[in-house]
Protein backbone atom coordinates (compact mmCIF):
# COMPACT_ATOMS: atom_id res chain seq x y z
CA UNK A 1 0.00 0.00 0.00
CA UNK A 2 1.26 3.48 -0.89
CA UNK A 3 0.86 6.28 1.67
CA UNK A 4 0.77 10.05 1.16
CA UNK A 5 2.77 10.55 4.36
CA UNK A 6 6.11 8.95 5.23
CA UNK A 7 6.71 6.74 8.26
CA UNK A 8 10.03 7.33 10.04
CA UNK A 9 11.62 5.05 12.61
CA UNK A 10 14.09 7.04 14.71
CA UNK A 11 16.55 5.04 16.78
CA UNK A 12 19.47 5.99 19.01
CA UNK A 13 21.35 4.87 22.11
CA UNK A 14 20.24 6.45 25.38
CA UNK A 15 21.94 9.83 25.72
CA UNK A 16 22.29 10.58 21.99
CA UNK A 17 19.61 13.29 22.14
CA UNK A 18 16.93 11.54 20.09
CA UNK A 19 13.93 12.79 22.08
CA UNK A 20 15.12 16.41 22.05
CA UNK A 21 15.77 16.32 18.30
CA UNK A 22 12.38 14.75 17.54
CA UNK A 23 10.61 17.33 19.72
CA UNK A 24 12.40 20.22 18.01
CA UNK A 25 11.70 18.77 14.56
CA UNK A 26 7.98 18.41 15.20
CA UNK A 27 7.76 21.93 16.65
CA UNK A 28 9.53 23.47 13.64
CA UNK A 29 8.01 21.43 10.81
CA UNK A 30 4.42 21.27 9.62
CA UNK A 31 2.69 18.01 8.78
CA UNK A 32 4.56 15.62 11.04
CA UNK A 33 3.48 13.85 14.24
CA UNK A 34 5.00 11.50 16.81
CA UNK A 35 3.11 8.28 17.40
CA UNK A 36 1.78 7.87 20.95
CA UNK A 37 2.49 4.35 22.14
CA UNK A 38 0.27 2.08 24.23
CA UNK A 39 1.78 0.90 27.50
CA UNK A 40 0.83 -1.19 30.51
CA UNK A 41 3.01 0.78 32.92
CA UNK A 42 1.41 3.07 35.49
CA UNK A 43 0.88 6.73 34.67
CA UNK A 44 3.46 9.02 36.29
CA UNK A 45 2.91 12.47 37.83
CA UNK A 46 2.55 15.09 35.12
CA UNK A 47 1.71 12.59 32.38
CA UNK A 48 -1.56 12.60 30.46
CA UNK A 49 -3.35 9.65 28.92
CA UNK A 50 -3.38 10.01 25.15
CA UNK A 51 -0.61 12.61 25.23
CA UNK A 52 2.41 10.83 26.69
CA UNK A 53 1.06 7.30 26.26
CA UNK A 54 -2.19 5.42 25.90
CA UNK A 55 -2.29 3.70 29.29
CA UNK A 56 -3.98 0.28 29.22
CA UNK A 57 -4.03 -2.76 31.47
CA UNK A 58 -2.28 -6.04 30.67
CA UNK A 59 -5.50 -7.72 29.57
CA UNK A 60 -6.31 -5.00 27.05
CA UNK A 61 -2.76 -5.04 25.72
CA UNK A 62 -2.78 -8.82 25.30
CA UNK A 63 -6.10 -8.58 23.44
CA UNK A 64 -4.62 -5.99 21.06
CA UNK A 65 -1.63 -8.23 20.41
CA UNK A 66 -3.99 -11.12 19.63
CA UNK A 67 -5.92 -8.92 17.20
CA UNK A 68 -2.67 -7.88 15.45
CA UNK A 69 -3.33 -4.22 16.27
CA UNK A 70 0.32 -3.32 16.79
CA UNK A 71 2.93 -2.48 14.16
CA UNK A 72 5.45 -3.46 16.80
CA UNK A 73 5.42 -4.27 20.48
CA UNK A 74 7.98 -5.12 23.12
CA UNK A 75 8.35 -6.02 26.77
CA UNK A 76 10.55 -3.78 28.91
CA UNK A 77 11.05 -5.36 32.33
CA UNK A 78 7.48 -6.10 33.55
CA UNK A 79 5.66 -3.70 31.22
CA UNK A 80 4.66 -3.77 27.56
CA UNK A 81 4.79 -1.09 24.88
CA UNK A 82 3.22 -1.07 21.43
CA UNK A 83 2.52 1.11 18.37
CA UNK A 84 -1.02 1.22 17.01
CA UNK A 85 -1.07 0.02 13.40
CA UNK A 86 -4.48 1.60 12.68
CA UNK A 87 -3.50 5.06 13.95
CA UNK A 88 -0.24 5.08 12.00
CA UNK A 89 -1.85 3.96 8.74
CA UNK A 90 -4.80 6.35 9.06
CA UNK A 91 -2.45 9.27 9.80
CA UNK A 92 -0.18 8.45 6.85
CA UNK A 93 -3.21 8.24 4.56
CA UNK A 94 -4.07 11.88 5.37
CA UNK A 95 -0.64 12.97 4.11
CA UNK A 96 0.89 13.55 7.56
CA UNK A 97 4.35 12.12 8.26
CA UNK A 98 4.70 9.94 11.36
CA UNK A 99 7.72 9.43 13.62
CA UNK A 100 8.22 6.34 15.76
CA UNK A 101 10.85 6.75 18.48
CA UNK A 102 11.92 3.15 18.66
CA UNK A 103 14.85 0.80 19.23
CA UNK A 104 16.44 -1.23 16.43
CA UNK A 105 14.31 -4.30 17.18
CA UNK A 106 11.10 -2.30 16.92
CA UNK A 107 12.32 -0.69 13.70
CA UNK A 108 12.93 -4.15 12.28
CA UNK A 109 9.36 -5.20 13.13
CA UNK A 110 7.98 -2.05 11.50
CA UNK A 111 9.92 -2.54 8.26
CA UNK A 112 8.42 -6.01 7.86
CA UNK A 113 4.90 -4.56 7.88
CA UNK A 114 5.59 -1.23 6.16
CA UNK A 115 8.65 -1.69 3.90
CA UNK A 116 8.47 1.95 2.79
CA UNK A 117 9.33 3.12 6.33
CA UNK A 118 12.45 5.31 6.44
CA UNK A 119 15.01 4.57 9.13
CA UNK A 120 16.94 7.40 10.81
CA UNK A 121 19.69 6.64 13.32
CA UNK A 122 21.04 9.30 15.68
CA UNK A 123 24.51 8.91 17.17
CA UNK A 124 26.64 10.91 19.62
CA UNK A 125 29.98 12.29 18.33
CA UNK A 126 31.99 9.97 20.63
CA UNK A 127 31.77 7.45 23.47
CA UNK A 128 33.20 10.09 25.80
CA UNK A 129 30.41 12.51 24.92
CA UNK A 130 27.79 9.82 25.40
CA UNK A 131 29.19 9.00 28.86
CA UNK A 132 29.23 12.71 29.76
CA UNK A 133 25.60 13.11 28.74
CA UNK A 134 24.47 10.06 30.71
CA UNK A 135 26.47 11.15 33.76
CA UNK A 136 25.33 14.76 33.45
CA UNK A 137 21.70 13.82 33.98
CA UNK A 138 22.51 13.21 37.64
CA UNK A 139 19.66 10.73 37.91
CA UNK A 140 21.46 7.38 37.84
CA UNK A 141 24.13 5.60 39.84
CA UNK A 142 27.42 4.36 38.40
CA UNK A 143 26.10 0.81 37.94
CA UNK A 144 23.09 2.03 35.94
CA UNK A 145 25.27 4.28 33.76
CA UNK A 146 27.69 1.44 32.97
CA UNK A 147 24.76 -0.81 32.07
CA UNK A 148 23.42 1.87 29.72
CA UNK A 149 26.83 2.27 28.11
CA UNK A 150 26.92 -1.48 27.44
CA UNK A 151 23.39 -1.35 26.01
CA UNK A 152 24.38 1.66 23.90
CA UNK A 153 27.18 -0.30 22.24
CA UNK A 154 24.71 -2.99 21.17
CA UNK A 155 22.19 -0.42 19.94
CA UNK A 156 24.85 1.52 18.00
CA UNK A 157 25.96 -1.64 16.18
CA UNK A 158 22.64 -1.60 14.32
CA UNK A 159 23.09 1.83 12.72
CA UNK A 160 23.85 0.08 9.40
CA UNK A 161 20.20 -0.98 9.16
CA UNK A 162 19.00 2.63 8.87
CA UNK A 163 18.64 4.73 5.72
CA UNK A 164 20.03 7.94 7.22
CA UNK A 165 22.60 8.71 9.89
CA UNK A 166 22.66 11.94 11.93
CA UNK A 167 25.57 12.72 14.29
CA UNK A 168 24.32 14.87 17.15
CA UNK A 169 27.41 16.90 17.99
CA UNK A 170 26.07 20.44 17.47
CA UNK A 171 22.32 20.32 18.21
CA UNK A 172 21.25 22.99 15.70
CA UNK A 173 23.28 21.40 12.93
CA UNK A 174 21.88 17.95 13.73
CA UNK A 175 18.35 19.36 13.70
CA UNK A 176 18.96 20.96 10.29
CA UNK A 177 20.22 17.64 8.91
CA UNK A 178 17.27 15.75 10.43
CA UNK A 179 14.78 18.24 9.03
CA UNK A 180 16.42 18.14 5.59
CA UNK A 181 15.78 14.39 5.43
CA UNK A 182 12.05 14.92 6.02
CA UNK A 183 11.75 17.82 3.57
CA UNK A 184 13.70 16.04 0.84
CA UNK A 185 11.56 12.90 1.12
CA UNK A 186 8.48 15.05 0.51
CA UNK A 187 9.89 16.21 -2.83
CA UNK A 188 10.40 12.77 -4.38
CA UNK A 189 8.58 12.19 -7.65
CA UNK A 190 6.30 9.58 -6.08
CA UNK A 191 5.19 11.88 -3.24
CA UNK A 192 4.72 14.90 -5.50
CA UNK A 193 2.68 12.87 -7.98
CA UNK A 194 0.44 11.67 -5.16
CA UNK A 195 0.01 15.16 -3.73
CA UNK A 196 -0.44 17.09 -6.99
CA UNK A 197 -2.36 14.72 -9.26
CA UNK A 198 -4.88 17.38 -10.33
CA UNK A 199 -2.19 20.01 -10.93
CA UNK A 200 -0.08 17.68 -13.05
CA UNK A 201 -3.08 16.55 -15.08
CA UNK A 202 -4.09 20.17 -15.66
CA UNK A 203 -0.62 21.19 -16.78
CA UNK A 204 -0.56 18.37 -19.32
CA UNK A 205 -4.09 18.80 -20.63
Amino acid sequence: MSYLGTLYTVSAPSGAGKTSLVKALVESTRGIKVSVSHTTRSIRPGEQDGINYHFVNHESFAFMVGEAEFLEHAQVFTNFYGTSKTWVEETLTTGVDVILEIDWQGAEQVRKQIPSAVGVFILPPSRETLLERLTGRGQDGEDVIQKRMAEAKNEISHYVEADYLVINDDFDEALTEFRSIVLARRQTLEKQQQKHQDLLSGLLS
